[in-house]
This record gives C-alpha cells, sequence and structure tokens, in this order.
C-alpha cells in the first residue's frame, strides 16, 4: 500500500505562509488529478492532501467486490495527460484501475503532498483573515489539528457512503451482512444461502462471480426493474497496444472517437425522443432473448431508459438461468435473526445478507461553512452550484464533481479533467497574488440552476426514482446529472465569465479583466457586422 512516511505535524510545517496555501480534500481520482495539474500546469507546489484512508483510489480503492469494474471503455476513463496503451480490455477491472492510479500518483511524487489517516472534519471561512479554518482528526489517535489555508479544493467523489435501505431489523441478523463497498473477502460463501439485496449495477456484477460456485445459492431481492444493455467487452491483442504505444495520434484519435460517438448518445436522456425509443426497443429485444421468460414480466422496466443509471450486463441475465440463483420481487418486511421476513409473512432463511443498494450522493461527513454560517450541504440538497464547481458565499472553495456536474452517458474523468481545468483559471489569481479571494454571485448561480432545471424538465430524469434524484426522494430535483452534451458543459466551463464573481484584493485585476472580455465581444461584434455588411453588398 501507498503511504506517507510524514507525520501530520511535519507535512503541515512544509506548507509555506508566504504563498496561498491549498488543501485537497481527497487523494481519490479527483484529488490526484487536481494535484497533477497544479504540479504541471501552475508549476505550483505549495498544496497539501487531506486523506482519510491509509492508501490512495477513493472509490477503486473501497470497492474489491468480485468482478468490480469500470462501465466506461478504459480508453475513455483515464487522464488525457496520461494515456495507457496497454489496457488488456476494451472495459477495464478494479484492480487495473487502482494500479493505474498509484503509478500516476508515484510518478508525480505527491506522497511528498499528502497525509493519509486524516479526515478534514470542518471547513470554516474566516471572513476578516480571508483564509478557510479547518479541523482535522488522525483517525488512528483521535487527535484534533487545526490548520489554515487560503485555497480550499473539495474532491471527495460521490460514492462515498454507502447507502442501506430503510429495512427494519438489519442489526438483528446473526449471519455475516455487509454492503458491497465493504466486501468481507474473510467470508467463504460455499454451501451458503446468500441473500443478495439490490439489482443495480454492483450488484449485477457481483451476483454472476459468486453464483459460478455451484455450492452457493443466490436470492436476489429486488424492488425495481433496471434497464439492461449488452456489454461487449473484447480483448486488444498485442499488435494493437503496439500501435496505441507508438503510432503518434492514434490513441488520441481512439480516445475522441469514444467521446464523440458517446456524446452523440445524449439523445437518448430526452423524454419522447426517437433515439430514446429505438434504444428502448433494442433493450427489450436484448432482455428478452438472454434472461428467462418466467422473470420476463418484472424485469423489464415501464419507465424509460436512462430515468436509472443504465446497468451493462456484466453475464447477469444469463446468470439467472442457473439453477442456483433465484430472484424475489415481493417485497422485504423485516430482516429477523436467520433470515428476511417477506410482506408476504413467508420467512426466507439465509446464511449471509449482501446489501448492493448503491451509495448516498448527498451525504457528506465534512461540515463547510461560508459567509454568515451557512453550509454547504444546502446547495447539494436543493438548490446547486455554479458549473458545479463553486457556491454564493463561499470564497476561495471549489468542488470536483459537484452538483449537476456528473454524466448518465459519458466518462466521469473527462468531467474532473474539465472542471480541474475550470478550477485553475479560477485559482490563477489567487495564488499569483493578484487577488485575496473571489465567489460566485447568487444571481448568477440562481440564473445557472434555473437553466439547468429548465432543460432538466425536457429530460427522463423524472420519469422514475433514481439516485439521481436526491437519493430517491420523491419530488427531489435532478442534482447530479447536467443535462446536456458533455461537450457543452465543456464549453461552458472554457473560461469564466469574470463578471459572475465577486473579488476581493484584486479589483483593478478584475476591472482589466472585464475590459479585455468587452473589448473581445466589441471585436467579434465588429467582425460580424463587417461580414454581413460585404454579404449583403454583394
Amino acid at each position: 500500500m501507498l503511504r506517507n512516511l510524514l507525520s501530520t505535524h511535519d507535512q503541515l510545517s512544509n506548507m509555506n505562509r508566504d504563498t496561498p496555501r491549498v488543501v485537497i480534500v481527497g487523494a481519490g481520482v479527483a484529488g490526484i488529478t487536481m494535484a497533477v495539474n497544479l504540479r504541471n500546469k501552475l508549476h505550483y507546489d505549495n498544496f497539501v492532501i487531506y486523506e482519510k484512508a491509509e492508501s490512495i483510489g477513493g472509490t477503486w480503492r473501497d470497492n474489491t467486490y468480485p468482478g468490480c469494474g469500470s462501465d466506461v471503455p478504459g480508453h475513455w476513463y483515464s487522464l488525457s495527460t496520461e494515456p495507457n496503451p496497454y489496457w488488456e480490455n476494451y472495459y477495464i477491472t478494479q484492480p487495473e484501475i487502482r494500479t493505474y492510479w498509484e503509478e500516476i500518483y508515484q510518478k508525480h511524487d505527491l506522497a511528498s503532498r499528502t497525509v493519509f489517516n486524516t479526515c478534514v472534519k470542518l471547513v470554516e471561512w474566516d471572513e476578516e483573515k480571508g483564509v478557510h479554518n479547518l479541523t482535522l482528526e488522525d483517525v488512528t489517535s483521535g487527535q484534533m489539528i487545526q490548520t489554515q489555508a487560503e485555497v480550499v479544493i473539495q474532491a471527495v467523489g460521490f460514492f462515498t457512503a454507502p447507502m442501506f435501505p430503510d429495512i427494519l431489523g438489519k442489526e438483528k441478523f446473526t449471519g455475516p451482512v455487509w454492503h458491497s463497498s465493504q466486501w468481507r473477502h474473510d467470508v467463504d460463501l460455499k454451501g451458503m444461502t446468500v441473500g443478495v439485496i439490490g439489482n443495480g449495477c454492483s450488484a449485477t456484477q457481483f451476483v454472476p462471480v459468486i453464483a459460478a460456485e455451484p455450492t452457493t445459492r443466490i436470492i436476489n431481492f429486488c424492488r425495481t426493474p433496471q434497464w439492461i444493455a449488452l456489454r461487449s467487452n473484447y480483448h486488444y491483442s498485442n499488435w494493437v497496444k503496439w500501435a496505441f504505444a507508438h503510432v503518434p495520434f492514434l490513441m488520441y484519435a481512439y480516445r475522441c472517437f469514444m467521446m464523440i460517438t458517446g456524446d452523440l448518445l445524449w439523445g437518448v436522456f430526452l423524454a419522447n425522443s426517437p433515439l430514446n425509443t429505438v434504444f428502448k426497443k433494442l433493450l427489450t429485444w436484448y432482455m428478452r432473448s438472454t434472461a428467462p421468460a418466467k422473470y420476463l414480466d418484472d424485469l423489464i422496466p415501464t419507465y424509460p431508459p436512462g430515468c436509472k443509471r443504465l446497468v451493462l450486463d456484466s453475464n447477469y441475465l444469463a446468470a439467472l438461468h442457473q439453477p442456483n440463483v433465484d430472484l424475489n420481487w415481493t417485497g422485504i418486511q423485516e430482516i429477523v435473526e436467520d433470515g428476511i421476513v417477506l410482506k408476504t409473512g413467508d420467512k426466507v432463511p439465509l446464511d449471509a445478507i449482501i446489501f448492493g443498494t448503491g451509495f448516498y450522493l448527498v451525504e457528506r461527513e465534512i461540515v463547510f461553512r461560508g459567509i454568515g454560517g451557512r453550509t454547504l450541504k444546502h446547495y447539494f440538497e436543493s438548490e446547486g452550484g455554479y458549473h458545479g464547481t463553486v457556491f454564493p458565499g463561499f470564497p476561495n472553495l471549489f468542488t470536483i464533481v459537484g452538483p449537476n456536474s456528473a454524466s448518465a452517458h459519458a466518462s466521469l474523468i473527462f468531467i474532473i479533467e474539465t472542471q480541474v481545468g475550470y478550477i485553475l483559471k479560477l485559482m490563477n489569481p489567487i495564488i499569483n497574488g493578484k487577488a485575496k479571494s473571489l465567489q460566485v454571485t447568487q444571481k448568477a448561480t440562481t440564473y445557472y440552476n434555473t437553466w439547468i432545471q429548465k432543460r432538466m424538465e425536457s429530460t427522463v430524469f423524472f420519469s422514475c426514482l433514481s439516485y439521481y434524484r436526491g437519493d430517491n426522494q420523491a419530488g427531489a430535483k435532478n442534482l447530479a446529472t447536467f443535462p446536456g452534451m458533455m461537450s457543452l458543459y465543456w464549453w461552458i466551463t472554457r473560461k469564466p465569465r469574470w463578471d459572475d464573481f465577486k473579488v476581493v484584493g484584486g479589483e483593478q485585476w478584475f476591472y482589466q479583466q472585464r475590459k479585455v472580455a468587452l473589448t473581445n465581444y466589441a471585436l467579434v461584434g465588429l467582425m460580424v457586422s463587417i461580414v454581413g455588411y460585404i454579404f449583403f453588398m454583394l
């Protein structure tokens, strides 16, 4: 495992107080990407990464269940600046992904800027001093530590807080119980009857793997049907990997092809669109031709595809033909000492229970407190942010993969890279000493979120309950996904609109930025007028 050799106090002493101090919260994919770009693009090294675990990796460190992997192609689920020509298959596995990020971490020598086993508990903005006051906890000793930073980057991902459904009696069960993100590798499932609760992306990956043992009987308790699509995985031959490594621009072109074709699928998420209709017919055909006939009435959803996260089939439907796998749609009343009681009153005896029920998207262990005592949780739960990155009342606080910045059809890595590039542009005047702080205005945030929710009305996301909608809350907004193509998101974040920000300690610089922007707009307008005049005179 990757561990740092410095104590927390030693690491803090390495932060230079003469230049703005930057804290990155989390050493997962987003945190590592941010740190790499700080060093490579801004050539800035006065930062520290706080990670509550003892190693890096985030989601891909924690989720080690059998069959765990990405449902996004490997060449698309990697950094554009760190391509890997040697992926073995089209879709990559959890061990491969974790190794990839560990190699990047080591390559860029980020261990010297990382403090492990340190949980950020509170981030509070001090308006008078223009700094964030941070409360940290050493998770091994319980010691509480206070520190400060001019800039804080929240890089904690969506999938950190395991979600357990509201079922009575979980604590009564006498056998082993765990969530898929906390897999019990010490439990041998041979000869056991295992209850699997949930049928989303995680459960459909591990069920076929544990079902390969014929003495393990699996009863999969399902509540809502999922749209399941064909997962066409294939192996890259040695000559293809050689070509990716040695032919100039080939791997880049391949990655661009994945992005363009994937982004064109956005039409699937538009309500009543022809593409959604065609997609629904294709998925229905695939499920009917693959799953057992006895389950089809319950398996095939009535809501449109895309309303929930699409499940790529990791041989789950084929596994349902096995004699040791059963589906149960009756509904769970409660969990008892030796099994599950259904809503019909029948009891299903079990030896072990595994929850494959996803994550809470809005749960955060960290309290972020801004101007006037407002907390960041409000924006994550109801209002949303500005480009999913900044929030009014929270100067010098930047979030990666915040509200309405994720995608239901594209690579999360692309989104992270896009947001990191945007954050670097916002941070630049702060770390260069041209401004002390900046925050987005409430007016700009309200306007942006009105635009987001207006676009959301034409999508399929409100056709069912899903984790996109504030952890399945009826009537809740979709605060997870961006309602559009990822190329659109890249376009609107390619450069800051400085008029949407309030700058402190850099008024002259801010005025200059506005002057440059107005000059550019005037030049564009003049060029358009000249071209139009020439066109009409011909």
